[in-house]
Protein backbone atom coordinates (compact mmCIF):
# COMPACT_ATOMS: atom_id res chain seq x y z
CA UNK A 1 0.00 0.00 0.00
CA UNK A 2 1.27 3.56 -0.34
CA UNK A 3 1.45 6.29 1.22
CA UNK A 4 -1.07 8.88 1.51
CA UNK A 5 1.37 11.72 1.73
CA UNK A 6 -1.19 14.15 1.24
CA UNK A 7 -3.52 13.37 4.50
CA UNK A 8 0.35 13.07 6.26
CA UNK A 9 0.74 16.69 6.05
CA UNK A 10 -2.66 17.50 6.53
CA UNK A 11 -2.29 15.40 9.38
CA UNK A 12 0.86 16.89 10.24
CA UNK A 13 -0.58 20.23 9.44
CA UNK A 14 -3.55 19.52 11.75
CA UNK A 15 -1.53 19.21 14.94
CA UNK A 16 1.23 22.27 14.23
CA UNK A 17 -1.70 24.50 14.15
CA UNK A 18 -3.07 23.65 17.12
CA UNK A 19 -5.77 21.90 16.37
CA UNK A 20 -6.90 18.29 17.51
CA UNK A 21 -6.98 14.85 15.73
CA UNK A 22 -10.69 14.70 15.75
CA UNK A 23 -11.49 18.14 13.84
CA UNK A 24 -10.06 15.58 10.77
CA UNK A 25 -13.19 14.39 9.14
CA UNK A 26 -13.86 11.41 9.85
CA UNK A 27 -14.33 10.09 6.67
CA UNK A 28 -10.02 10.22 6.39
CA UNK A 29 -9.43 8.26 9.68
CA UNK A 30 -8.98 4.91 8.06
CA UNK A 31 -6.69 6.00 5.35
CA UNK A 32 -4.92 8.57 8.04
CA UNK A 33 -4.22 4.98 10.53
CA UNK A 34 -3.02 2.60 7.30
CA UNK A 35 -1.38 5.44 6.24
CA UNK A 36 0.48 6.15 9.40
CA UNK A 37 1.30 2.51 9.97
CA UNK A 38 2.68 2.19 5.89
CA UNK A 39 4.91 5.38 7.02
CA UNK A 40 6.19 4.01 10.40
CA UNK A 41 7.28 0.87 9.03
CA UNK A 42 9.32 2.72 6.28
CA UNK A 43 11.27 5.00 8.96
CA UNK A 44 12.03 2.27 11.17
CA UNK A 45 14.75 -0.23 11.43
CA UNK A 46 14.06 -4.25 10.46
CA UNK A 47 14.09 -4.33 14.32
CA UNK A 48 11.77 -1.48 15.23
CA UNK A 49 9.68 -2.86 12.37
CA UNK A 50 8.95 -6.33 14.40
CA UNK A 51 7.99 -3.97 17.22
CA UNK A 52 4.38 -3.01 14.97
CA UNK A 53 2.83 -5.91 16.21
CA UNK A 54 1.20 -5.70 18.85
CA UNK A 55 2.32 -7.30 22.11
CA UNK A 56 0.20 -9.84 23.77
CA UNK A 57 -2.64 -7.70 26.04
CA UNK A 58 -5.76 -7.58 27.11
CA UNK A 59 -7.28 -6.28 23.87
CA UNK A 60 -4.42 -6.02 21.15
CA UNK A 61 -3.37 -9.08 19.66
CA UNK A 62 -4.25 -9.74 16.51
CA UNK A 63 -3.25 -11.82 13.61
CA UNK A 64 -1.80 -15.13 11.60
CA UNK A 65 -0.89 -18.23 11.85
CA UNK A 66 -1.35 -21.91 11.40
CA UNK A 67 -3.84 -23.05 14.00
CA UNK A 68 -3.20 -26.85 14.11
CA UNK A 69 -2.88 -27.79 17.60
CA UNK A 70 0.02 -29.89 19.29
CA UNK A 71 1.99 -32.08 17.79
CA UNK A 72 -0.24 -35.13 19.12
CA UNK A 73 -2.98 -34.24 16.94
CA UNK A 74 -4.79 -33.93 20.35
CA UNK A 75 -6.83 -30.88 19.39
CA UNK A 76 -7.43 -28.37 16.68
CA UNK A 77 -8.02 -24.44 16.40
CA UNK A 78 -8.14 -22.61 13.05
CA UNK A 79 -7.23 -19.06 13.08
CA UNK A 80 -5.98 -16.18 10.08
CA UNK A 81 -3.19 -16.86 7.96
CA UNK A 82 -2.43 -13.30 6.61
CA UNK A 83 0.83 -12.32 5.97
CA UNK A 84 2.51 -9.17 5.50
CA UNK A 85 0.03 -6.09 4.30
CA UNK A 86 -2.70 -7.73 4.64
CA UNK A 87 -1.62 -8.68 8.62
CA UNK A 88 -1.44 -4.73 8.85
CA UNK A 89 -5.32 -4.53 7.89
CA UNK A 90 -5.90 -6.91 10.22
CA UNK A 91 -4.31 -5.07 12.90
CA UNK A 92 -6.07 -2.16 11.43
CA UNK A 93 -9.35 -3.74 11.58
CA UNK A 94 -8.46 -4.61 15.56
CA UNK A 95 -7.59 -0.74 16.23
CA UNK A 96 -10.87 0.35 14.59
CA UNK A 97 -13.19 -2.06 15.01
CA UNK A 98 -12.27 -4.80 17.55
CA UNK A 99 -16.14 -6.22 17.97
CA UNK A 100 -16.43 -6.57 14.08
CA UNK A 101 -12.82 -8.28 13.97
CA UNK A 102 -14.10 -10.91 16.68
CA UNK A 103 -17.45 -11.52 15.41
CA UNK A 104 -15.96 -11.98 11.40
CA UNK A 105 -13.21 -14.33 13.13
CA UNK A 106 -16.16 -16.21 15.18
CA UNK A 107 -18.23 -16.75 11.74
CA UNK A 108 -14.82 -17.46 10.02
CA UNK A 109 -13.16 -20.26 12.64
CA UNK A 110 -15.76 -20.48 15.51
CA UNK A 111 -16.00 -19.54 19.32
CA UNK A 112 -11.88 -20.44 19.67
CA UNK A 113 -9.59 -19.00 17.11
CA UNK A 114 -5.81 -18.96 17.12
CA UNK A 115 -2.86 -16.02 15.97
CA UNK A 116 0.71 -15.84 16.11
CA UNK A 117 3.37 -16.55 14.04
CA UNK A 118 5.20 -19.74 12.39
CA UNK A 119 6.70 -21.23 15.36
CA UNK A 120 6.22 -18.84 17.80
CA UNK A 121 3.88 -19.68 20.88
CA UNK A 122 -0.11 -19.33 19.96
CA UNK A 123 -2.72 -17.18 21.27
CA UNK A 124 -6.14 -18.37 21.40
CA UNK A 125 -9.36 -16.07 21.55
CA UNK A 126 -11.28 -18.63 24.10
CA UNK A 127 -15.32 -17.60 23.60
CA UNK A 128 -16.39 -21.34 24.93
CA UNK A 129 -17.44 -20.61 28.36
CA UNK A 130 -16.63 -24.21 29.85
CA UNK A 131 -12.92 -23.39 28.74
CA UNK A 132 -13.12 -20.13 30.30
CA UNK A 133 -14.36 -21.60 33.66
CA UNK A 134 -11.18 -23.79 33.89
CA UNK A 135 -8.92 -20.70 32.95
CA UNK A 136 -10.45 -18.62 36.16
CA UNK A 137 -9.55 -21.68 38.21
CA UNK A 138 -5.74 -20.94 37.35
CA UNK A 139 -3.97 -19.39 39.73
CA UNK A 140 -0.50 -17.23 39.67
CA UNK A 141 1.46 -20.68 40.15
CA UNK A 142 0.09 -22.10 36.87
CA UNK A 143 0.01 -18.59 33.91
CA UNK A 144 1.77 -15.69 33.63
CA UNK A 145 -0.69 -12.62 33.11
CA UNK A 146 1.33 -9.84 34.39
CA UNK A 147 3.97 -9.92 31.59
CA UNK A 148 1.52 -10.15 28.62
CA UNK A 149 0.51 -6.44 29.61
CA UNK A 150 3.79 -5.20 28.30
CA UNK A 151 1.83 -1.93 26.30
CA UNK A 152 0.23 -0.65 29.31
CA UNK A 153 3.86 0.88 30.92
CA UNK A 154 3.54 3.18 29.24
CA UNK A 155 0.75 4.32 31.19
CA UNK A 156 1.25 3.02 34.56
CA UNK A 157 4.73 2.16 35.06
CA UNK A 158 6.64 -1.29 35.29
CA UNK A 159 5.50 -1.51 38.93
CA UNK A 160 1.80 -1.49 38.67
CA UNK A 161 -0.18 -4.46 39.77
CA UNK A 162 -1.44 -5.10 36.25
CA UNK A 163 2.24 -6.12 35.42
CA UNK A 164 3.15 -7.80 38.36
CA UNK A 165 2.84 -11.48 38.88
CA UNK A 166 3.21 -14.73 41.75
CA UNK A 167 3.72 -13.53 44.67
CA UNK A 168 4.14 -9.66 44.74
CA UNK A 169 1.07 -9.54 42.57
CA UNK A 170 -0.97 -11.76 45.50
CA UNK A 171 0.58 -8.83 48.10
CA UNK A 172 -0.32 -5.85 46.02
CA UNK A 173 -3.69 -7.21 45.58
CA UNK A 174 -4.10 -8.10 49.23
CA UNK A 175 -2.99 -4.59 49.99
CA UNK A 176 -5.32 -2.81 47.67
CA UNK A 177 -8.91 -4.43 48.29
CA UNK A 178 -9.99 -3.13 51.58
CA UNK A 179 -10.69 0.30 50.16
CA UNK A 180 -12.85 -1.20 47.69
CA UNK A 181 -15.22 -3.43 49.99
CA UNK A 182 -17.23 -3.28 53.10
CA UNK A 183 -17.91 -0.35 55.44
CA UNK A 184 -15.19 1.44 53.47
CA UNK A 185 -17.74 1.23 50.37
CA UNK A 186 -20.82 2.19 51.71
CA UNK A 187 -19.27 5.89 53.12
CA UNK A 188 -18.58 6.08 48.70
CA UNK A 189 -22.76 6.01 48.55
CA UNK A 190 -23.27 9.34 49.61
CA UNK A 191 -19.83 10.77 47.89
CA UNK A 192 -21.09 9.60 44.80
CA UNK A 193 -24.66 11.03 44.78
CA UNK A 194 -22.99 14.67 46.13
CA UNK A 195 -20.63 14.77 42.74
CA UNK A 196 -23.37 13.41 40.39
CA UNK A 197 -25.28 16.86 41.76
CA UNK A 198 -22.38 18.95 41.76
CA UNK A 199 -20.97 17.92 37.91
CA UNK A 200 -24.80 18.57 37.46
CA UNK A 201 -25.57 21.52 38.90
CA UNK A 202 -25.00 24.11 35.54
CA UNK A 203 -27.11 22.16 33.35
CA UNK A 204 -30.34 24.13 32.77
CA UNK A 205 -33.44 23.04 30.55
CA UNK A 206 -32.63 23.43 26.78
CA UNK A 207 -28.93 23.20 27.53
CA UNK A 208 -27.36 20.81 24.83
CA UNK A 209 -23.85 18.69 26.33
CA UNK A 210 -21.60 16.01 25.61
CA UNK A 211 -21.76 13.49 28.00
CA UNK A 212 -18.75 12.04 28.29
CA UNK A 213 -16.81 15.05 30.58
CA UNK A 214 -18.96 16.08 32.93
CA UNK A 215 -18.96 12.03 33.98
CA UNK A 216 -15.42 11.49 33.56
CA UNK A 217 -15.18 14.14 36.03
CA UNK A 218 -17.48 12.39 38.22
CA UNK A 219 -15.62 8.84 38.62
CA UNK A 220 -12.45 10.64 38.67
CA UNK A 221 -13.86 12.81 41.92
CA UNK A 222 -14.83 9.53 43.23
CA UNK A 223 -11.57 7.65 42.37
CA UNK A 224 -9.42 10.67 43.87
CA UNK A 225 -11.45 10.14 46.96
CA UNK A 226 -10.25 6.53 47.27
CA UNK A 227 -7.09 7.29 46.69
CA UNK A 228 -6.08 10.03 48.41
CA UNK A 229 -9.14 10.44 51.10
CA UNK A 230 -9.76 14.13 50.88
CA UNK A 231 -12.33 16.08 48.97
CA UNK A 232 -10.14 18.91 47.23
CA UNK A 233 -6.86 20.96 47.00
CA UNK A 234 -4.99 22.89 44.36
CA UNK A 235 -2.71 20.28 43.57
CA UNK A 236 -5.76 17.25 43.78
CA UNK A 237 -7.90 19.78 41.34
CA UNK A 238 -5.07 19.88 38.83
CA UNK A 239 -4.38 16.39 38.94
CA UNK A 240 -7.90 15.85 38.13
CA UNK A 241 -7.54 18.09 35.21
CA UNK A 242 -4.54 16.77 33.69
CA UNK A 243 -5.82 13.24 34.11
CA UNK A 244 -8.74 14.19 31.96
CA UNK A 245 -6.80 15.74 29.27
CA UNK A 246 -4.19 12.88 29.42
CA UNK A 247 -7.27 10.34 28.62
CA UNK A 248 -8.83 12.12 26.30
CA UNK A 249 -5.81 12.51 24.05
CA UNK A 250 -6.07 9.05 23.22
CA UNK A 251 -10.25 9.42 23.10
CA UNK A 252 -10.32 8.72 19.00
CA UNK A 253 -8.68 5.67 16.86
CA UNK A 254 -6.36 7.61 15.22
CA UNK A 255 -5.12 9.43 18.63
CA UNK A 256 -5.02 5.82 19.91
CA UNK A 257 -2.90 4.06 17.50
CA UNK A 258 -0.18 5.56 18.96
CA UNK A 259 -0.39 3.03 22.12
CA UNK A 260 -0.02 0.42 19.10
CA UNK A 261 2.69 0.93 17.50
CA UNK A 262 5.99 2.12 19.24
CA UNK A 263 6.95 3.31 15.75
CA UNK A 264 4.97 6.24 16.14
CA UNK A 265 6.00 7.06 19.60
CA UNK A 266 8.12 9.48 18.65
CA UNK A 267 8.64 12.81 20.87
CA UNK A 268 8.79 15.86 18.20
CA UNK A 269 7.69 18.44 20.46
CA UNK A 270 4.91 19.57 22.47
CA UNK A 271 3.04 20.07 19.43
CA UNK A 272 3.08 16.00 18.65
CA UNK A 273 0.35 13.65 19.87
CA UNK A 274 3.43 11.61 21.62
CA UNK A 275 5.16 14.65 22.67
CA UNK A 276 2.14 16.09 24.12
CA UNK A 277 1.08 13.27 25.77
CA UNK A 278 4.70 12.38 27.12
CA UNK A 279 4.79 16.32 28.79
CA UNK A 280 1.29 15.58 30.58
CA UNK A 281 2.37 12.36 31.97
CA UNK A 282 5.29 13.95 33.93
CA UNK A 283 3.06 16.65 35.03
CA UNK A 284 0.81 14.03 36.74
CA UNK A 285 4.09 12.02 37.34
CA UNK A 286 5.32 15.39 39.70
CA UNK A 287 2.28 16.02 41.09
CA UNK A 288 1.54 12.11 42.07
CA UNK A 289 5.26 12.25 44.06
CA UNK A 290 4.84 15.60 45.77
CA UNK A 291 1.79 13.87 47.10
CA UNK A 292 3.51 10.82 48.21
CA UNK A 293 6.58 13.17 50.08
CA UNK A 294 4.18 15.13 51.70
CA UNK A 295 1.93 12.08 53.18
CA UNK A 296 5.19 10.12 54.03
CA UNK A 297 6.56 13.05 55.98
CA UNK A 298 3.43 13.44 58.17
CA UNK A 299 3.63 10.13 58.78
CA UNK A 300 7.36 10.22 59.67
CA UNK A 301 6.97 13.35 61.78
CA UNK A 302 3.65 11.80 63.97
CA UNK A 303 5.64 9.16 64.60
CA UNK A 304 9.58 10.50 65.97
CA UNK A 305 7.01 13.43 68.09
CA UNK A 306 4.81 10.76 69.24
CA UNK A 307 2.40 13.25 68.39
CA UNK A 308 -0.75 11.52 69.67
CA UNK A 309 -3.44 13.41 68.43
CA UNK A 310 -2.16 13.33 64.81
CA UNK A 311 -1.10 10.05 65.27
CA UNK A 312 -4.82 9.02 65.91
CA UNK A 313 -5.90 11.31 62.59
CA UNK A 314 -3.34 9.49 60.26
CA UNK A 315 -3.73 5.76 62.10
CA UNK A 316 -7.37 6.17 61.57
CA UNK A 317 -6.96 7.53 57.52
CA UNK A 318 -7.94 4.63 55.60
CA UNK A 319 -7.65 6.10 52.32
CA UNK A 320 -5.59 3.83 49.99
CA UNK A 321 -2.39 5.94 49.72
CA UNK A 322 -1.72 5.83 53.60
CA UNK A 323 -2.88 2.53 53.63
CA UNK A 324 0.07 1.78 51.39
CA UNK A 325 2.56 4.13 53.08
CA UNK A 326 2.27 2.06 56.48
CA UNK A 327 2.44 -1.44 54.45
CA UNK A 328 5.09 -3.72 55.61
CA UNK A 329 6.20 -6.64 53.45
CA UNK A 330 7.35 -10.13 55.07
CA UNK A 331 10.83 -8.49 55.72
CA UNK A 332 9.48 -5.56 56.95
CA UNK A 333 10.13 -3.42 54.40
CA UNK A 334 8.63 -0.96 52.75
CA UNK A 335 7.06 0.26 49.27
CA UNK A 336 9.28 2.52 47.22
CA UNK A 337 8.14 5.96 46.13
CA UNK A 338 7.87 4.79 42.59
CA UNK A 339 6.28 1.44 42.99
CA UNK A 340 3.64 3.70 45.17
CA UNK A 341 3.48 6.23 42.33
CA UNK A 342 3.09 3.22 39.39
CA UNK A 343 0.00 1.70 41.87
CA UNK A 344 -1.86 5.33 42.21
CA UNK A 345 -2.05 5.38 38.77
CA UNK A 346 -2.83 2.21 38.03
CA UNK A 347 -6.08 3.32 40.52
CA UNK A 348 -6.83 6.68 39.22
CA UNK A 349 -6.97 5.31 35.34
CA UNK A 350 -8.38 1.53 35.80
CA UNK A 351 -10.99 3.07 38.84
CA UNK A 352 -12.73 5.81 36.60
CA UNK A 353 -12.16 5.82 32.74
CA UNK A 354 -13.69 2.26 32.16
CA UNK A 355 -16.73 3.22 34.89
CA UNK A 356 -17.05 6.72 32.85
CA UNK A 357 -17.55 4.27 29.57
CA UNK A 358 -20.53 2.07 31.30
CA UNK A 359 -21.87 5.39 32.68
CA UNK A 360 -22.34 6.88 29.32
CA UNK A 361 -23.12 4.28 27.80
CA UNK A 362 -26.52 3.27 30.29
CA UNK A 363 -27.16 6.96 29.75
CA UNK A 364 -27.64 5.89 25.82
CA UNK A 365 -29.78 2.69 26.43
CA UNK A 366 -32.25 4.22 28.88
CA UNK A 367 -33.07 7.41 26.81
CA UNK A 368 -32.95 5.02 23.32
CA UNK A 369 -35.30 3.09 24.73
CA UNK A 370 -38.48 4.50 25.98
CA UNK A 371 -40.01 0.85 27.77
CA UNK A 372 -36.16 0.57 29.57
CA UNK A 373 -36.48 4.33 31.23
CA UNK A 374 -39.80 3.75 32.05
CA UNK A 375 -39.83 0.45 34.06
CA UNK A 376 -36.40 2.25 35.59
CA UNK A 377 -38.05 5.22 37.42
CA UNK A 378 -41.17 3.39 38.47
CA UNK A 379 -38.94 1.54 40.45
CA UNK A 380 -36.92 4.09 41.64
CA UNK A 381 -39.77 6.33 42.43
CA UNK A 382 -41.50 3.59 44.39
CA UNK A 383 -38.71 4.10 46.99
CA UNK A 384 -40.36 7.28 47.88
CA UNK A 385 -38.37 10.78 48.43
CA UNK A 386 -35.19 10.85 49.60
CA UNK A 387 -34.12 7.10 49.38
CA UNK A 388 -31.25 5.50 50.99
CA UNK A 389 -28.50 5.34 48.15
CA UNK A 390 -28.07 1.41 49.68
CA UNK A 391 -31.72 0.75 48.96
CA UNK A 392 -31.19 2.30 45.60
CA UNK A 393 -27.85 -0.29 45.09
CA UNK A 394 -30.06 -2.92 45.73
CA UNK A 395 -32.72 -2.70 43.06
CA UNK A 396 -33.28 -5.35 40.97
CA UNK A 397 -34.04 -3.67 37.27
CA UNK A 398 -31.51 -1.05 38.09
CA UNK A 399 -28.99 -3.88 38.60
CA UNK A 400 -29.89 -5.86 35.30
CA UNK A 401 -29.74 -2.43 33.33
CA UNK A 402 -26.27 -2.05 34.56
CA UNK A 403 -25.19 -5.45 33.89
CA UNK A 404 -27.06 -5.62 30.52
CA UNK A 405 -24.75 -2.62 29.50
CA UNK A 406 -21.93 -4.35 30.58
CA UNK A 407 -22.86 -7.60 28.83
CA UNK A 408 -24.35 -5.63 25.38
CA UNK A 409 -20.62 -3.65 24.82
CA UNK A 410 -18.14 -4.44 27.46
CA UNK A 411 -15.75 -1.78 28.05
CA UNK A 412 -12.75 -4.46 27.52
CA UNK A 413 -13.62 -6.49 24.99
CA UNK A 414 -11.34 -9.37 26.32
CA UNK A 415 -10.00 -10.34 30.05
CA UNK A 416 -5.91 -9.92 30.80
CA UNK A 417 -4.14 -13.37 28.71
CA UNK A 418 -2.47 -16.17 30.56
CA UNK A 419 0.04 -17.38 29.56
CA UNK A 420 0.42 -21.40 30.35
CA UNK A 421 3.84 -22.09 32.35
CA UNK A 422 3.49 -25.65 31.39
CA UNK A 423 1.02 -28.27 29.45
CA UNK A 424 -2.65 -28.67 30.36
CA UNK A 425 -5.23 -29.97 29.28
CA UNK A 426 -8.81 -27.48 29.97
CA UNK A 427 -12.21 -28.30 29.21
CA UNK A 428 -10.74 -31.18 26.71
CA UNK A 429 -8.56 -29.11 24.74
CA UNK A 430 -4.56 -29.34 24.97
CA UNK A 431 -2.64 -26.61 25.52
CA UNK A 432 1.48 -26.86 24.93
CA UNK A 433 3.34 -24.81 27.59
CA UNK A 434 3.68 -20.77 26.56
CA UNK A 435 0.23 -21.18 24.76
CA UNK A 436 -1.61 -17.29 25.89
CA UNK A 437 -5.53 -18.14 26.34
CA UNK A 438 -7.83 -14.90 26.18
CA UNK A 439 -10.95 -15.20 27.66
CA UNK A 440 -13.24 -13.08 25.04
CA UNK A 441 -15.61 -11.59 26.86
CA UNK A 442 -17.29 -9.67 23.62
CA UNK A 443 -17.81 -13.49 22.20
CA UNK A 444 -18.90 -15.20 24.78
CA UNK A 445 -21.41 -12.28 25.72
CA UNK A 446 -23.16 -12.58 22.24
CA UNK A 447 -23.60 -16.22 22.29
CA UNK A 448 -27.08 -16.63 21.27
CA UNK A 449 -27.06 -20.05 23.58
CA UNK A 450 -26.67 -18.18 26.96
CA UNK A 451 -28.05 -15.03 25.75
CA UNK A 452 -31.13 -15.40 23.15
CA UNK A 453 -31.47 -12.33 20.49
CA UNK A 454 -27.18 -11.22 21.80
CA UNK A 455 -27.71 -7.66 19.97
CA UNK A 456 -31.28 -6.70 22.02
CA UNK A 457 -30.29 -4.73 24.76
CA UNK A 458 -32.95 -6.69 27.03
CA UNK A 459 -32.23 -6.15 30.68
CA UNK A 460 -35.07 -8.90 31.80
CA UNK A 461 -32.76 -11.94 30.89
CA UNK A 462 -30.32 -10.89 34.16
CA UNK A 463 -34.21 -11.15 35.85
CA UNK A 464 -34.82 -14.55 34.23
CA UNK A 465 -31.54 -16.20 35.21
CA UNK A 466 -28.31 -16.04 37.08
CA UNK A 467 -25.32 -16.32 34.92
CA UNK A 468 -22.32 -18.19 36.11
CA UNK A 469 -18.78 -15.91 36.19
CA UNK A 470 -17.49 -17.27 33.30
CA UNK A 471 -20.67 -16.58 30.91
CA UNK A 472 -20.92 -12.75 32.43
CA UNK A 473 -17.59 -11.44 32.95
CA UNK A 474 -17.22 -7.63 32.36
CA UNK A 475 -14.89 -7.83 35.24
CA UNK A 476 -12.92 -10.74 34.10
CA UNK A 477 -12.44 -13.68 36.31
CA UNK A 478 -10.22 -15.46 38.29
CA UNK A 479 -6.70 -14.32 40.40
CA UNK A 480 -7.44 -11.60 37.97
CA UNK A 481 -10.63 -10.22 38.86
CA UNK A 482 -11.30 -6.26 39.19
CA UNK A 483 -10.73 -5.75 43.06
CA UNK A 484 -13.00 -2.37 42.24
CA UNK A 485 -16.25 -4.15 40.71
CA UNK A 486 -18.00 -3.20 43.34
CA UNK A 487 -17.26 0.33 43.39
CA UNK A 488 -17.57 0.67 39.88
CA UNK A 489 -21.74 -1.45 40.18
CA UNK A 490 -22.65 1.31 43.07
CA UNK A 491 -21.29 4.48 40.88
CA UNK A 492 -23.57 3.09 37.78
CA UNK A 493 -25.87 2.71 39.68
CA UNK A 494 -26.26 5.96 42.00
CA UNK A 495 -24.97 8.68 39.39
CA UNK A 496 -28.13 6.82 37.03
CA UNK A 497 -30.61 7.12 40.11
CA UNK A 498 -29.57 10.69 40.85
CA UNK A 499 -30.02 12.17 37.77
CA UNK A 500 -33.16 10.76 37.10
CA UNK A 501 -34.21 11.90 39.98
CA UNK A 502 -33.08 15.60 38.94
CA UNK A 503 -33.80 15.71 35.26
CA UNK A 504 -35.35 14.80 32.37
CA UNK A 505 -32.83 14.12 29.77
CA UNK A 506 -33.18 12.90 26.09
CA UNK A 507 -30.66 11.87 23.19
CA UNK A 508 -29.95 15.09 20.61
CA UNK A 509 -30.08 12.01 18.41
CA UNK A 510 -31.69 9.14 18.56
CA UNK A 511 -30.04 6.16 16.79
CA UNK A 512 -28.11 3.41 16.83
CA UNK A 513 -24.28 3.46 18.47
CA UNK A 514 -21.68 1.11 18.26
CA UNK A 515 -18.53 1.29 20.67
CA UNK A 516 -15.38 3.53 19.37
CA UNK A 517 -11.75 2.84 20.20
CA UNK A 518 -11.04 4.69 22.99
CA UNK A 519 -7.23 4.44 24.27
CA UNK A 520 -6.86 0.55 25.01
CA UNK A 521 -10.67 -0.04 25.48
CA UNK A 522 -14.09 0.59 23.64
CA UNK A 523 -16.47 3.33 24.39
CA UNK A 524 -19.60 5.10 23.32
CA UNK A 525 -18.62 7.60 20.65
CA UNK A 526 -16.97 10.65 22.35
CA UNK A 527 -19.30 13.41 20.40
CA UNK A 528 -22.58 11.59 22.22
CA UNK A 529 -24.81 14.42 23.43
CA UNK A 530 -27.40 14.64 25.70
CA UNK A 531 -30.15 17.47 25.95
CA UNK A 532 -31.64 18.89 29.06
CA UNK A 533 -35.24 18.77 28.92
CA UNK A 534 -36.62 19.71 32.61
CA UNK A 535 -35.27 20.08 36.30
CA UNK A 536 -36.63 18.87 38.93
CA UNK A 537 -37.12 20.08 42.13
CA UNK A 538 -34.20 18.68 44.23
CA UNK A 539 -35.65 16.35 47.10
CA UNK A 540 -32.52 16.54 48.82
Amino acid sequence: MLVDRWLIERFHFTLKSGCKIEDLPLQHHDRLLKSLATYSIGHSSHSEAEQITPQPNINMIIDSSNSEGNSEGQYTIDGPKAKGLRRMFRIFHLILQPTKYMESSVQRYGSMFQIGSEGASPLVYVGEPEVVKEIFALDGDQVVTGQGNGVLETMVGKHSILLLDGDPHRQQRKLLMPPFHGEQLRAYAHLICDITRQISAQWQPGQTIVARPPIQNLTLGVILQAVFGVPSGERLSRLQQLMSTLLDSFAYPISASFLFFPALQKDLGEWSPWGKFIRLREEVRSLIYAEIRDRRQQLERSAIEQDEKLGEKLGEKTDILTLLLQARDEDGGAMSDAELHDEIVTLLLAGHETTASAIVWMLYWIHYLPEVQQKLRAELDALGPDPDPMAIAQLPYLTAVCQEALRIYPITPTTFIRRLREPMTLAGYRFKAGTALMPATYIIHQRPDLYPEPKQFRPERFLERQFAPHEFLPFGGGHRYCIGSALAMMELKLSIATLLADFELALLHSRPLLPARRGLTMAPPAAMKLRIKARKTNKA
